[in-house]
Protein backbone atom coordinates (compact mmCIF):
# COMPACT_ATOMS: atom_id res chain seq x y z
CA UNK A 1 0.00 0.00 0.00
CA UNK A 2 1.35 3.14 -0.54
CA UNK A 3 1.69 5.52 2.27
CA UNK A 4 0.18 9.13 2.04
CA UNK A 5 2.38 12.07 1.55
CA UNK A 6 2.11 15.73 2.71
CA UNK A 7 4.07 18.32 0.93
CA UNK A 8 5.63 21.11 3.69
CA UNK A 9 7.02 24.37 2.18
CA UNK A 10 6.21 27.38 4.55
CA UNK A 11 8.30 30.81 4.83
CA UNK A 12 6.03 31.12 8.38
CA UNK A 13 7.62 28.27 10.07
CA UNK A 14 5.27 28.76 13.60
CA UNK A 15 3.99 25.30 15.07
CA UNK A 16 5.47 23.58 11.37
CA UNK A 17 7.77 21.77 13.47
CA UNK A 18 4.70 20.04 15.72
CA UNK A 19 2.49 19.68 12.78
CA UNK A 20 5.12 17.14 10.91
CA UNK A 21 5.88 15.23 13.83
CA UNK A 22 1.98 14.63 14.55
CA UNK A 23 1.57 13.54 10.48
CA UNK A 24 4.90 11.45 10.45
CA UNK A 25 2.75 9.60 13.66
CA UNK A 26 -0.35 9.03 11.46
CA UNK A 27 1.82 7.27 8.99
CA UNK A 28 2.39 10.42 6.51
CA UNK A 29 6.03 10.78 4.14
CA UNK A 30 6.91 13.99 4.30
CA UNK A 31 8.18 16.14 1.32
CA UNK A 32 10.27 19.09 1.57
CA UNK A 33 12.07 22.06 0.64
CA UNK A 34 14.89 24.72 1.13
CA UNK A 35 14.70 26.49 4.66
CA UNK A 36 11.72 24.75 5.90
CA UNK A 37 13.71 20.83 5.18
CA UNK A 38 16.64 21.99 7.19
CA UNK A 39 14.33 23.39 9.86
CA UNK A 40 12.16 19.82 10.40
CA UNK A 41 15.47 17.72 9.73
CA UNK A 42 17.17 19.81 12.56
CA UNK A 43 14.30 18.63 14.42
CA UNK A 44 14.47 14.77 13.62
CA UNK A 45 11.90 14.48 11.30
CA UNK A 46 12.89 12.85 8.12
CA UNK A 47 11.80 14.50 5.22
CA UNK A 48 11.90 13.91 1.24
CA UNK A 49 13.77 16.38 -0.43
CA UNK A 50 11.96 18.05 -3.60
CA UNK A 51 14.14 17.03 -6.23
CA UNK A 52 14.34 13.36 -5.15
CA UNK A 53 10.39 13.36 -6.07
CA UNK A 54 11.17 16.08 -9.17
CA UNK A 55 14.64 14.44 -10.80
CA UNK A 56 15.37 18.39 -11.29
CA UNK A 57 17.42 20.73 -9.07
CA UNK A 58 16.34 24.23 -7.95
CA UNK A 59 17.92 26.93 -9.88
CA UNK A 60 17.45 30.30 -10.48
CA UNK A 61 18.03 31.32 -7.01
CA UNK A 62 15.17 29.07 -6.31
CA UNK A 63 12.48 30.36 -8.49
CA UNK A 64 11.82 27.08 -10.37
CA UNK A 65 11.90 24.33 -7.65
CA UNK A 66 8.28 22.94 -7.41
CA UNK A 67 6.42 23.55 -11.00
CA UNK A 68 7.15 20.67 -11.70
CA UNK A 69 4.37 17.33 -13.36
CA UNK A 70 5.34 15.17 -10.56
CA UNK A 71 4.66 17.39 -8.05
CA UNK A 72 1.30 19.01 -9.67
CA UNK A 73 0.09 15.60 -10.99
CA UNK A 74 0.26 14.40 -7.25
CA UNK A 75 -1.64 17.37 -6.41
CA UNK A 76 -3.99 17.91 -9.40
CA UNK A 77 -4.83 13.84 -10.00
CA UNK A 78 -8.39 13.00 -9.03
CA UNK A 79 -8.29 9.69 -7.19
CA UNK A 80 -11.95 8.88 -8.94
CA UNK A 81 -10.61 8.21 -12.46
CA UNK A 82 -9.26 5.73 -13.64
CA UNK A 83 -7.62 7.40 -16.88
CA UNK A 84 -5.83 9.87 -14.36
CA UNK A 85 -4.88 6.83 -12.09
CA UNK A 86 -3.36 5.70 -14.68
CA UNK A 87 -1.32 8.64 -16.24
CA UNK A 88 0.06 9.00 -12.93
CA UNK A 89 1.04 5.29 -12.35
CA UNK A 90 2.80 5.46 -16.25
CA UNK A 91 4.65 8.61 -15.65
CA UNK A 92 5.60 7.76 -11.86
CA UNK A 93 3.42 10.32 -10.22
CA UNK A 94 2.67 9.30 -6.25
CA UNK A 95 -0.56 11.40 -4.85
CA UNK A 96 0.10 14.12 -2.53
CA UNK A 97 -2.35 13.71 0.14
CA UNK A 98 -1.31 17.11 2.07
CA UNK A 99 -0.28 20.30 1.42
CA UNK A 100 1.21 22.94 3.78
CA UNK A 101 2.36 25.44 2.05
CA UNK A 102 2.32 29.72 3.23
CA UNK A 103 3.59 32.20 1.25
CA UNK A 104 6.68 34.33 0.80
CA UNK A 105 6.54 37.09 3.06
CA UNK A 106 5.51 39.92 0.44
CA UNK A 107 3.47 42.22 2.66
CA UNK A 108 6.05 42.08 5.24
CA UNK A 109 8.12 43.09 2.55
CA UNK A 110 6.53 45.85 1.05
CA UNK A 111 5.54 47.62 4.57
CA UNK A 112 9.29 48.00 5.09
CA UNK A 113 11.11 51.13 4.94
CA UNK A 114 13.15 51.99 1.95
CA UNK A 115 12.22 48.78 0.17
CA UNK A 116 13.35 48.23 -3.55
CA UNK A 117 11.40 47.59 -6.21
CA UNK A 118 13.95 44.36 -6.80
CA UNK A 119 13.44 43.22 -3.32
CA UNK A 120 9.75 43.76 -3.35
CA UNK A 121 9.61 41.46 -6.99
CA UNK A 122 11.83 38.99 -5.40
CA UNK A 123 9.30 38.66 -2.55
CA UNK A 124 6.41 37.77 -5.22
CA UNK A 125 5.56 33.55 -4.48
CA UNK A 126 5.28 32.09 -7.56
CA UNK A 127 5.47 27.84 -6.69
CA UNK A 128 3.42 28.46 -3.30
CA UNK A 129 0.37 29.74 -4.78
CA UNK A 130 0.41 27.27 -7.50
CA UNK A 131 0.72 24.70 -5.28
CA UNK A 132 -2.29 25.82 -3.31
CA UNK A 133 -4.66 26.03 -5.79
CA UNK A 134 -4.02 22.58 -7.25
CA UNK A 135 -4.43 21.27 -4.10
CA UNK A 136 -7.45 23.09 -3.38
CA UNK A 137 -9.29 22.47 -6.54
CA UNK A 138 -8.55 18.92 -5.93
CA UNK A 139 -9.64 19.31 -2.31
CA UNK A 140 -12.33 16.11 -2.80
CA UNK A 141 -8.51 14.18 -2.36
CA UNK A 142 -6.47 16.77 -0.78
CA UNK A 143 -6.20 18.47 2.60
CA UNK A 144 -4.30 21.62 2.15
CA UNK A 145 -3.30 23.81 5.22
CA UNK A 146 -2.07 27.94 4.46
CA UNK A 147 -2.87 29.18 7.92
CA UNK A 148 -0.74 27.33 11.19
CA UNK A 149 -4.24 28.13 12.93
CA UNK A 150 -5.87 24.74 11.41
CA UNK A 151 -2.89 22.54 11.78
CA UNK A 152 -4.59 21.18 15.51
CA UNK A 153 -8.00 20.39 13.74
CA UNK A 154 -6.36 18.67 10.74
CA UNK A 155 -3.86 16.53 13.20
CA UNK A 156 -7.03 15.56 15.19
CA UNK A 157 -9.07 14.12 12.70
CA UNK A 158 -6.32 12.09 11.49
CA UNK A 159 -5.71 10.67 14.85
CA UNK A 160 -9.95 10.14 15.07
CA UNK A 161 -10.55 9.15 11.76
CA UNK A 162 -7.89 7.80 9.98
CA UNK A 163 -7.86 10.88 7.64
CA UNK A 164 -10.13 14.59 7.16
CA UNK A 165 -13.27 15.57 6.87
CA UNK A 166 -14.78 16.27 3.56
CA UNK A 167 -16.15 19.25 5.33
CA UNK A 168 -13.21 19.90 6.57
CA UNK A 169 -10.97 19.89 3.23
CA UNK A 170 -13.65 22.25 1.55
CA UNK A 171 -13.25 24.95 4.27
CA UNK A 172 -9.74 24.79 3.96
CA UNK A 173 -9.74 25.39 0.22
CA UNK A 174 -12.19 27.89 0.33
CA UNK A 175 -9.77 29.81 2.84
CA UNK A 176 -6.55 29.06 0.45
CA UNK A 177 -8.54 31.03 -2.28
CA UNK A 178 -9.31 34.04 0.11
CA UNK A 179 -5.46 33.96 0.69
CA UNK A 180 -4.30 33.67 -2.79
CA UNK A 181 -6.55 36.09 -3.85
CA UNK A 182 -5.82 38.60 -1.13
CA UNK A 183 -1.84 37.66 -1.91
CA UNK A 184 -2.45 38.75 -5.15
CA UNK A 185 -4.67 42.04 -4.53
CA UNK A 186 -1.09 43.08 -2.84
CA UNK A 187 0.90 42.62 -5.25
CA UNK A 188 -1.75 44.06 -8.10
CA UNK A 189 -2.08 46.75 -5.93
CA UNK A 190 1.54 47.60 -5.29
CA UNK A 191 2.38 47.50 -9.46
CA UNK A 192 -0.25 49.75 -10.46
CA UNK A 193 0.95 52.22 -7.73
CA UNK A 194 4.48 51.85 -8.65
CA UNK A 195 3.39 52.68 -12.39
CA UNK A 196 1.05 55.65 -11.63
CA UNK A 197 -2.36 54.19 -12.85
CA UNK A 198 -5.27 55.17 -12.01
CA UNK A 199 -9.23 54.45 -12.49
CA UNK A 200 -7.89 50.70 -13.57
CA UNK A 201 -10.44 48.03 -15.42
CA UNK A 202 -10.98 46.36 -12.40
CA UNK A 203 -10.22 46.82 -9.07
CA UNK A 204 -8.55 44.87 -6.63
CA UNK A 205 -8.96 44.94 -2.68
CA UNK A 206 -7.92 43.10 0.22
CA UNK A 207 -8.69 44.31 3.70
CA UNK A 208 -8.58 41.45 7.63
CA UNK A 209 -10.65 40.90 9.95
CA UNK A 210 -9.95 42.83 12.92
CA UNK A 211 -12.96 42.41 14.83
CA UNK A 212 -16.27 40.71 14.79
CA UNK A 213 -19.33 42.97 15.91
CA UNK A 214 -22.38 42.14 17.78
CA UNK A 215 -24.54 44.05 15.66
CA UNK A 216 -24.23 46.72 13.00
CA UNK A 217 -25.82 49.90 12.75
CA UNK A 218 -29.76 48.19 13.84
CA UNK A 219 -29.61 45.26 16.10
CA UNK A 220 -31.13 43.06 13.72
CA UNK A 221 -27.95 43.76 11.35
CA UNK A 222 -24.99 41.97 11.00
CA UNK A 223 -21.54 43.67 10.79
CA UNK A 224 -17.59 43.12 11.43
CA UNK A 225 -14.97 45.34 11.03
CA UNK A 226 -12.20 45.13 8.44
CA UNK A 227 -8.56 46.74 8.29
CA UNK A 228 -6.62 47.52 5.33
CA UNK A 229 -4.06 44.93 4.88
CA UNK A 230 -1.62 47.77 4.99
CA UNK A 231 -2.45 49.53 7.57
CA UNK A 232 -3.30 53.25 7.79
CA UNK A 233 -1.27 54.77 11.02
CA UNK A 234 -3.44 57.46 11.62
CA UNK A 235 -6.87 55.78 11.23
CA UNK A 236 -9.37 54.29 14.11
CA UNK A 237 -8.30 50.85 12.55
CA UNK A 238 -4.81 51.34 14.27
CA UNK A 239 -5.95 52.74 17.21
CA UNK A 240 -5.17 51.37 20.51
CA UNK A 241 -7.52 50.61 22.69
CA UNK A 242 -6.84 51.10 26.48
CA UNK A 243 -9.89 50.29 28.40
CA UNK A 244 -13.14 49.99 28.30
CA UNK A 245 -15.74 47.52 26.58
CA UNK A 246 -15.56 46.61 22.88
CA UNK A 247 -16.26 49.03 19.91
CA UNK A 248 -19.87 49.31 18.32
CA UNK A 249 -20.15 49.82 14.31
CA UNK A 250 -21.50 52.69 15.14
CA UNK A 251 -18.61 53.89 17.60
CA UNK A 252 -16.37 53.29 14.55
CA UNK A 253 -17.73 55.15 12.28
CA UNK A 254 -18.66 58.26 14.43
CA UNK A 255 -14.86 57.76 15.74
CA UNK A 256 -13.38 57.77 11.84
CA UNK A 257 -15.81 61.09 11.86
CA UNK A 258 -13.96 63.17 14.66
CA UNK A 259 -10.70 61.27 13.66
CA UNK A 260 -10.95 63.05 9.90
CA UNK A 261 -11.93 66.47 11.80
CA UNK A 262 -8.67 66.18 14.34
CA UNK A 263 -6.57 66.31 11.30
CA UNK A 264 -7.57 69.65 10.09
CA UNK A 265 -5.77 71.25 13.52
CA UNK A 266 -2.17 71.72 14.72
CA UNK A 267 -2.79 73.72 17.48
CA UNK A 268 -4.38 72.27 20.43
CA UNK A 269 -7.91 71.20 19.21
CA UNK A 270 -10.59 68.97 20.66
CA UNK A 271 -13.32 67.35 18.31
CA UNK A 272 -16.65 66.30 19.86
CA UNK A 273 -19.06 64.10 16.78
CA UNK A 274 -22.19 62.90 17.50
CA UNK A 275 -24.16 60.82 14.02
CA UNK A 276 -21.26 61.69 12.29
CA UNK A 277 -21.41 65.54 12.83
CA UNK A 278 -19.49 67.91 14.67
CA UNK A 279 -21.59 68.86 17.78
CA UNK A 280 -18.25 70.92 19.04
CA UNK A 281 -14.86 72.01 17.80
CA UNK A 282 -12.48 73.95 19.87
CA UNK A 283 -8.90 75.22 19.81
CA UNK A 284 -6.99 76.68 22.53
CA UNK A 285 -3.51 77.11 24.20
CA UNK A 286 -3.93 73.99 25.73
CA UNK A 287 -6.04 71.39 25.61
CA UNK A 288 -7.46 71.71 28.49
CA UNK A 289 -8.96 75.46 26.90
CA UNK A 290 -9.93 73.45 23.73
CA UNK A 291 -11.58 71.34 25.74
CA UNK A 292 -13.54 73.91 27.42
CA UNK A 293 -14.81 75.42 23.90
CA UNK A 294 -15.51 72.16 23.01
CA UNK A 295 -17.95 71.76 25.54
CA UNK A 296 -19.32 74.99 26.01
CA UNK A 297 -19.78 74.98 21.95
CA UNK A 298 -22.91 72.57 22.39
CA UNK A 299 -22.63 71.07 26.49
CA UNK A 300 -26.26 69.18 25.49
CA UNK A 301 -25.13 67.38 22.27
CA UNK A 302 -22.03 66.53 23.55
CA UNK A 303 -23.63 63.66 26.06
CA UNK A 304 -23.04 59.94 25.05
CA UNK A 305 -20.48 61.52 21.98
CA UNK A 306 -16.54 60.74 21.14
CA UNK A 307 -14.29 62.96 21.64
CA UNK A 308 -10.68 63.32 19.71
CA UNK A 309 -7.96 65.24 21.26
CA UNK A 310 -4.74 65.99 19.29
CA UNK A 311 -2.74 66.75 22.96
CA UNK A 312 -2.18 64.24 25.49
CA UNK A 313 -5.14 64.23 28.42
CA UNK A 314 -3.97 66.47 31.32
CA UNK A 315 -5.81 65.30 34.64
CA UNK A 316 -7.62 68.70 34.50
CA UNK A 317 -8.82 68.13 31.34
CA UNK A 318 -9.62 64.41 32.49
CA UNK A 319 -11.72 65.52 35.60
CA UNK A 320 -13.97 67.75 33.72
CA UNK A 321 -14.40 64.97 30.55
CA UNK A 322 -15.38 62.47 33.78
CA UNK A 323 -18.08 64.70 34.60
CA UNK A 324 -20.18 63.58 31.28
CA UNK A 325 -21.16 60.30 29.97
CA UNK A 326 -18.97 59.74 26.65
CA UNK A 327 -18.89 56.73 24.74
CA UNK A 328 -15.25 57.15 23.54
CA UNK A 329 -12.04 59.06 24.36
CA UNK A 330 -8.93 59.33 21.70
CA UNK A 331 -5.85 61.09 21.94
CA UNK A 332 -2.32 60.54 21.46
CA UNK A 333 -1.89 59.59 25.11
CA UNK A 334 -3.06 59.93 28.97
CA UNK A 335 -1.21 61.33 31.74
CA UNK A 336 -1.13 58.63 34.11
CA UNK A 337 -3.31 60.30 36.81
CA UNK A 338 -5.95 61.47 33.45
CA UNK A 339 -6.01 57.84 33.00
CA UNK A 340 -6.37 56.46 36.35
CA UNK A 341 -9.69 59.55 36.53
CA UNK A 342 -11.49 57.88 33.40
CA UNK A 343 -10.30 54.55 33.65
CA UNK A 344 -12.62 54.22 37.21
CA UNK A 345 -15.61 54.25 34.49
CA UNK A 346 -15.81 50.41 33.01
CA UNK A 347 -17.29 51.65 29.83
CA UNK A 348 -15.62 53.94 28.82
CA UNK A 349 -13.54 53.33 25.25
CA UNK A 350 -10.01 55.50 26.29
CA UNK A 351 -7.41 54.73 23.03
CA UNK A 352 -4.17 56.22 21.71
CA UNK A 353 -3.54 56.74 18.35
CA UNK A 354 -0.54 58.41 16.53
CA UNK A 355 -0.85 61.48 15.92
CA UNK A 356 2.53 61.91 13.94
CA UNK A 357 0.95 59.98 11.33
CA UNK A 358 -1.97 62.52 10.50
CA UNK A 359 -0.23 64.25 7.62
CA UNK A 360 0.88 60.78 5.92
CA UNK A 361 -0.66 59.64 2.47
CA UNK A 362 -4.14 59.24 2.56
CA UNK A 363 -5.54 56.37 1.19
CA UNK A 364 -9.00 56.29 -1.41
CA UNK A 365 -12.50 56.20 0.23
CA UNK A 366 -15.01 53.53 -0.84
CA UNK A 367 -18.63 53.36 -0.23
CA UNK A 368 -21.20 50.88 -1.28
CA UNK A 369 -24.45 51.68 -3.19
CA UNK A 370 -26.67 48.80 -4.32
CA UNK A 371 -24.32 46.79 -7.15
CA UNK A 372 -21.60 48.36 -6.85
CA UNK A 373 -18.77 50.71 -5.13
CA UNK A 374 -17.97 54.27 -5.27
CA UNK A 375 -14.05 55.47 -5.24
CA UNK A 376 -13.18 58.79 -4.45
CA UNK A 377 -9.69 60.21 -3.17
CA UNK A 378 -10.21 61.91 0.56
CA UNK A 379 -10.98 65.70 0.64
CA UNK A 380 -8.05 66.89 1.74
CA UNK A 381 -7.79 69.74 -0.70
CA UNK A 382 -4.86 72.23 0.61
CA UNK A 383 -6.35 75.77 0.86
CA UNK A 384 -5.01 78.69 1.77
CA UNK A 385 -6.50 82.41 2.48
CA UNK A 386 -4.28 84.55 0.58
CA UNK A 387 -5.64 82.84 -2.43
CA UNK A 388 -9.58 83.40 -0.95
CA UNK A 389 -11.36 86.40 -2.65
CA UNK A 390 -13.11 88.96 -0.90
CA UNK A 391 -16.49 89.30 -3.01
CA UNK A 392 -18.23 92.33 -0.96
CA UNK A 393 -17.35 96.21 -0.19
CA UNK A 394 -15.80 95.65 3.31
CA UNK A 395 -12.75 92.92 4.11
CA UNK A 396 -12.61 91.14 6.94
CA UNK A 397 -10.86 92.21 10.21
CA UNK A 398 -8.04 89.90 11.21
CA UNK A 399 -9.87 88.21 14.09
CA UNK A 400 -13.06 87.33 11.66
CA UNK A 401 -10.63 85.87 8.97
CA UNK A 402 -9.08 83.93 11.79
CA UNK A 403 -12.42 82.73 12.54
CA UNK A 404 -13.40 82.08 8.71
CA UNK A 405 -10.78 79.96 8.66
CA UNK A 406 -11.40 77.93 11.62
CA UNK A 407 -15.41 77.86 10.51
CA UNK A 408 -14.12 76.66 6.77
CA UNK A 409 -12.05 73.65 8.38
CA UNK A 410 -15.05 72.38 10.41
CA UNK A 411 -18.02 73.22 7.51
CA UNK A 412 -16.03 70.30 5.28
CA UNK A 413 -17.11 67.74 7.52
CA UNK A 414 -20.48 68.62 8.32
CA UNK A 415 -23.25 66.71 6.71
CA UNK A 416 -24.73 68.77 3.52
CA UNK A 417 -26.38 70.81 3.49
CA UNK A 418 -23.90 71.99 6.17
CA UNK A 419 -23.85 75.38 7.63
CA UNK A 420 -21.65 76.38 10.87
CA UNK A 421 -21.57 79.40 12.56
CA UNK A 422 -18.19 80.00 14.61
CA UNK A 423 -15.89 82.80 16.35
CA UNK A 424 -11.98 82.01 15.83
CA UNK A 425 -11.79 79.68 19.39
CA UNK A 426 -14.88 77.35 19.09
CA UNK A 427 -18.43 76.30 16.75
CA UNK A 428 -20.95 77.80 18.39
CA UNK A 429 -23.69 76.45 16.11
CA UNK A 430 -24.04 73.67 13.73
CA UNK A 431 -26.87 72.65 10.95
CA UNK A 432 -26.41 69.79 9.02
CA UNK A 433 -28.17 67.35 6.61
CA UNK A 434 -30.76 69.68 5.99
CA UNK A 435 -32.83 69.31 2.88
CA UNK A 436 -32.20 73.12 2.19
CA UNK A 437 -29.50 75.42 2.79
CA UNK A 438 -32.07 78.43 4.52
CA UNK A 439 -33.33 75.69 6.99
CA UNK A 440 -29.92 74.69 8.31
CA UNK A 441 -28.45 78.70 8.27
CA UNK A 442 -31.67 78.71 10.87
CA UNK A 443 -30.31 76.17 12.68
CA UNK A 444 -27.10 77.04 13.07
CA UNK A 445 -27.97 80.74 13.76
CA UNK A 446 -30.66 79.43 16.72
CA UNK A 447 -28.09 77.36 18.08
CA UNK A 448 -25.97 80.05 18.43
CA UNK A 449 -28.25 82.12 20.29
CA UNK A 450 -26.35 85.24 21.51
CA UNK A 451 -22.87 85.04 20.51
CA UNK A 452 -24.10 85.24 16.96
CA UNK A 453 -23.25 88.87 16.88
CA UNK A 454 -19.43 87.83 17.41
CA UNK A 455 -19.66 85.02 15.07
CA UNK A 456 -18.58 84.38 11.22
CA UNK A 457 -20.60 81.39 8.82
CA UNK A 458 -19.60 78.82 6.45
CA UNK A 459 -21.17 77.26 3.92
CA UNK A 460 -20.16 74.15 2.51
CA UNK A 461 -21.33 75.13 -0.69
CA UNK A 462 -22.56 77.93 -2.51
CA UNK A 463 -25.83 79.72 -1.84
CA UNK A 464 -28.58 79.30 -4.67
CA UNK A 465 -30.18 82.32 -3.87
CA UNK A 466 -29.78 85.26 -1.08
CA UNK A 467 -32.35 83.89 1.13
CA UNK A 468 -29.49 82.15 3.64
CA UNK A 469 -27.20 85.90 3.03
CA UNK A 470 -30.21 87.51 3.98
CA UNK A 471 -31.39 85.55 6.96
CA UNK A 472 -27.74 85.85 8.31
CA UNK A 473 -27.63 89.54 8.13
CA UNK A 474 -31.00 89.99 10.31
CA UNK A 475 -29.56 87.96 12.61
CA UNK A 476 -26.06 89.31 13.47
CA UNK A 477 -23.80 87.35 11.38
CA UNK A 478 -20.86 90.06 10.23
CA UNK A 479 -18.92 87.74 7.78
CA UNK A 480 -19.59 84.84 5.71
CA UNK A 481 -17.28 82.44 3.58
CA UNK A 482 -18.04 79.95 0.49
CA UNK A 483 -17.38 78.41 -2.41
CA UNK A 484 -19.04 81.02 -4.76
CA UNK A 485 -19.83 79.53 -8.06
CA UNK A 486 -24.16 80.15 -7.94
CA UNK A 487 -25.66 81.88 -11.28
CA UNK A 488 -27.18 84.17 -8.32
CA UNK A 489 -24.46 84.69 -6.82
CA UNK A 490 -24.50 88.13 -7.37
CA UNK A 491 -27.88 88.52 -5.38
CA UNK A 492 -25.98 87.19 -2.32
CA UNK A 493 -23.19 89.78 -2.96
CA UNK A 494 -25.89 92.44 -2.92
CA UNK A 495 -27.49 91.05 -0.04
CA UNK A 496 -24.31 91.12 1.77
CA UNK A 497 -23.99 94.61 1.19
CA UNK A 498 -26.75 95.59 2.30
CA UNK A 499 -26.21 94.25 5.99
CA UNK A 500 -22.54 94.85 6.01
CA UNK A 501 -21.23 91.46 5.79
CA UNK A 502 -17.62 90.70 4.15
CA UNK A 503 -18.05 87.70 2.22
CA UNK A 504 -15.30 85.30 1.18
CA UNK A 505 -15.19 83.25 -1.54
CA UNK A 506 -12.74 80.19 -1.76
CA UNK A 507 -13.44 78.64 -4.76
CA UNK A 508 -13.46 74.90 -3.47
CA UNK A 509 -16.93 73.47 -2.42
CA UNK A 510 -16.73 70.97 0.64
CA UNK A 511 -19.80 68.50 -0.16
CA UNK A 512 -20.32 65.65 2.35
CA UNK A 513 -22.79 63.20 2.10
Amino acid sequence: MIKKRALISVSDKAGVIAFAKGLVEQGVEIISTGGTKAVLEQAGVSTIGIEEITDFPEMMDGRVKTLHPKIHGGLLGRRDLSHHMEAMEAHGIQPIDFVCVNLYPFKETILKEDVTREEAIENIDIGGPSMLRSAAKNHQFVTVVVDPKDYEQVLLELSENGETTLATRQKLAAKVFRHTAAYDALIANYLTEAVGEKETETLTLTYELKQELRYGENSHQQAAFYQNALPVSFSIASAKQLHGKELSYNNIKDADAAIRISREFDQPAVVAVKHMNPCGVGVGETINEAYQSAYEADPVSIFGGIIVLNREVDVQTAEKMHKLFLEIIIAPSFSDEAFSVLSSKKNLRLMTLDFSAKDQAIENEFVSVLGGLLVQNQDIVQEQAKNWKVVTKRQPTSEELKALEFAWKTVKHVKSNAIVVANSQQTLGIGAGQMNRVGSVQIAIDQAGTKVDQAVLASDAFFPMSDSVEYAGKHGIKAIIQPGGSIKDQESIEMADKYGITMVFTDSRHFRH
